[in-house]
């Protein structure tokens, strides 16, 4: 690598390890930290909250169980996700429509719903030539907002479960939901769009705007040379930002950050790496606010930290360093003067290898999705790594909210393995990890790699129904796919065509799987942790603050991914890596 490469690396820590511990302490006081109830900027919030409330029929002061915050996360998904695929089938007649873009296919709706629904943004179509403006904005760029303040409201549940003692409740999802939008995402939504427009990300209404090419060698079907060239406009940037910041990840074109449009420039490519990352980090030093220990926080930081920085460095590292099969027929893949060097292919000269893998690992490492390169392209085990960076479950550190939950889940894993061995009963910030949280734990973490390997091996067996390439390669293709829709990542391979029915269908289930599987047992051990009394810790109690503890967690993140998808991992891109 470069020293700029390097450089830049280190920038994006820097600039995270400034920002994030403000931003952390801000949600945490507008999640509740403050004794008095206020909260920051209630002078400019609290009216348009109220009158919110007032619209909605919401009664603010009054707090719900788990299993109402739960009906009442489940009612709102359901009605949004409705709404959501009545627009994509009905936008053909709808207004706002520049471009003439008639209404989606039911299972293709139905599919782009779900994934809008679940925080994935999966776009099995091109958004460019497929979409309306009024969809993009109103429809898809509005679940982007509201899909990761979900999210977020479900981490602040079950940090609540853990803080309570004797407690039936868990909060207000409507006024979780509310304040993460109204004083979270909107306001650092606008300052990203702003800076992302001020460096030439497209924000306008148009529609085509026809230019004459130079370029006359290019014919029609019929042989009639093609003089003009439409090029597409729409509100771009205001869905970049919040694209990036929630964790969502659904570009406005097909080329998604690798499109000039959405990732103009080197600085543009840093600053999108930086939204992705802000809010998942932030929501660490939240919890250590929250629960009134910042050393909880600087270890689970340190964790996530951890693996994101190694998983980021190995890809980098991969893509450098080149195919191995061009250099055999001796091409040149150093760095040089006049090159980037590195495996190039499927790679914007305007980021290079290294740019990419360093977009790669956090795009990935969060519930992002977004791509400046062809994942499909890297070497094998360059495009392993983000591949294993999903199936660790995305706690590295995942999305806005569940990112935080998974970590947190696999916490109370780590000390019940950690109590097993010592022959104590285990506990997590005074609250005893018994046999009910653990049943909870276990249905959170057997839900994505079910969803993951039962749609993928159908998918195998049924390949007349499906296309992906022969071989290794093609089963990481699968393996690839199906762990991003369980995850509810996004990105994908992009060679496959997933727009037939089969891919629609079982991606839009596996989406709808990862999400409600995995958030509902989170609440419910939310509830089950806050009616539990808080026990004073004695001198056989484990601390959970320490290094050891770190280690131990990363063992069970590691070992957990590792015992469940190492067979299929051997088969795709590390059987495809010995065979080149």
């Amino acid at each position: 690598m470069s020293w700029q490469n390097v450089l830049q690396f280190v920038g994006l820590i820097a600039l995270l390890a400034i920002t994030v511990p403000p931003l952390g302490r801000y949600m945490a006081n507008v999640f509740g930290a403050r004794a008095d109830g206020s909260a920051p900027g209630d002078r400019v919030f609290l009216p348009m909250e109220r009158l919110i409330y007032r619209i909605c029929g919401v009664d603010a002061k009054k707090e719900q169980r788990w299993n109402v915050y739960a009906a009442s996360m489940m009612a709102f998904s359901v009605l949004s996700a409705l709404l959501l695929y009545a627009m994509l089938r009905l936008q053909g007649v709808l207004p706002f429509n520049p471009t003439d873009r008639v209404g989606m296919s039911p299972m293709g709706s139905f599919s782009a719903a779900a994934s809008f629904l679940t925080n994935t943004n999966w776009q099995w179509y091109s958004g460019e030539v497929s979409v309306s403006h009024l969809t993009q904005m109103l429809g898809l760029a509005v679940h982007n907002f509201v899909s990761a303040s979900v999210g977020l409201a479900i981490a602040i549940a079950l940090i609540r479960g853990i803080c309570r003692t004797g407690a039936r409740n868990l909060g207000n999802f409507w006024v979780d939901l509310t304040r993460g939008i109204v004083r979270i995402l909107v306001p650092l939504a606008l300052v990203g769009a702003v800076v992302l427009v001020s460096q030439g990300v497209v924000q306008n209404f148009h529609g085509h705007t026809a230019v004459t090419t130079i370029d006359v060698t290019n014919k029609d079907a019929n042989g009639n040379a093609l003089t003009t060239q439409l090029i597409p406009g729409g509100p771009v940037a205001s869905q970049e930002a919040i694209k990036e910041l929630g964790t969502n990840g659904g570009g406005f074109y097909n080329a998604n950050s690798a499109h000039p449009f959405e990732n103009p420039n080197g600085f543009t490519n840093f600053m999108e790496i930086y939204l992705l990352l802000l809010i998942p980090l932030a929501l660490v030093v939240t919890f250590g606010c929250l629960v009134r220990d910042k050393k909880q926080a600087r270890l689970l930081l340190a964790v996530m930290a951890g693996i994101l920085i190694a998983i980021t460095s190995a890809t980098m590292l991969m893509e450098q360093n080149g195919n191995s099969r061009l250099t055999s027929l001796s091409v040149d893949q150093s760095m040089s003067t006049a090159q980037s060097g590195g495996n190039m292919e499927g790679k914007e000269v305007r980021f290079g290898a290294v740019g990419s893998g360093m977009f790669a690992g956090p795009t990935t490492g969060t519930s992002t999705g977004a791509v400046n390169s062809m994942h499909d392209s890297f070497t094998p085990l360059g495009g392993m790594m983000p591949m294993v960076h999903m199936m660790l479950g995305e706690i590295s550190p995942g999305g806005v909210g569940v990112g935080l939950s998974g970590v947190l889940v696999m916490a109370l894993l780590a000390v019940f393995i950690a109590g097993l061995m010592v022959g104590r009963t285990p506990e997590y910030l005074g609250k005893k990890i018994q046999a009910s949280e653990m049943k909870l734990v276990t249905l959170y973490i057997l839900a994505m790699p079910f969803a993951l390997l039962t749609f993928a091996a159908a998918t195998v067996v049924v390949k007349s129904a499906v296309t992906y390439q022969a071989g290794p390669h093609g089963l990481s293709e699968v393996l690839y796919n199906y762990a991003s829709t369980s995850n509810n990542n996004g990105s994908a391979f992009a060679y496959q065509g997933t727009g037939t029915q089969w891919y629609t269908v079982t991606q839009g289930i596996s989406m709808l799987m990862g999400r409600f599987f995995t958030i509902i047992p989170a609440l419910a051990i939310g509830g089950s942790l806050a009616a539990k009394p808080r026990v004073p810790a004695t001198s056989g109690t484990m601390p959970t603050h320490n290094a050891l503890f770190g280690v131990l967690l990363t063992g069970v993140v590691l070992i957990v991914a590792g015992l469940t998808f190492f067979p299929a991992l051997a088969l795709g891109p590390i059987l495809e890596h010995l065979s080149l």
